[in-house]
């Protein structure tokens, strides 16, 4: 059910941008009881003009590799649980593509279970 946006500046290669969404879909997994086979992804590239971040809001020093992770899903899930996915998804990130955590910016949107459709123009999880 979650919806992944994950937008970052152009010149990034596949590779990168598949490593990007398979850290974040094995975080979900872990730490928010994603099922398995449960991801959409959406990645944008912008040109730099394009993509304005602060580079030190909550004095937090930013690069021009800034990752911008926007969630959608179920609300639910306890304060604990997104620490832990917010950790996850840096730390990872970090292992695995040496990306610095203070360039993970991760926004979660919380809706409720009646508002998604996944096909057929039916409301999956709307209550009966």
């Amino acid at each position: 059910m979650p919806l992944v946006r994950i937008e970052l500046i152009k010149g990034k290669s596949p590779e990168f941008r598949k490593t990007v969404g398979d850290v974040v879909y094995d975080a979900m997994r872990q730490t928010l009881n994603v099922p398995e086979n449960d991801r959409f992804q959406l990645v944008t590239e912008h040109e730099p003009d394009h993509f304005i971040a602060d580079d030190s809001y909550l004095d937090i020093k930013r690069s021009a590799d800034l990752i911008i992770l926007q969630v959608t899903l179920n609300e639910g899930r306890t304060i604990e649980m997104k620490k832990a996915f917010y950790a996850a998804v840096a730390n990872g990130l970090h292992d695995k593509l040496k990306l610095r955590r203070e360039d993970v910016f991760i926004s979660l949107v919380e809706v409720r279970k009646e508002n998604w459709s996944f096909g057929n123009g039916i409301a999956q999880y709307a209550p009966a």
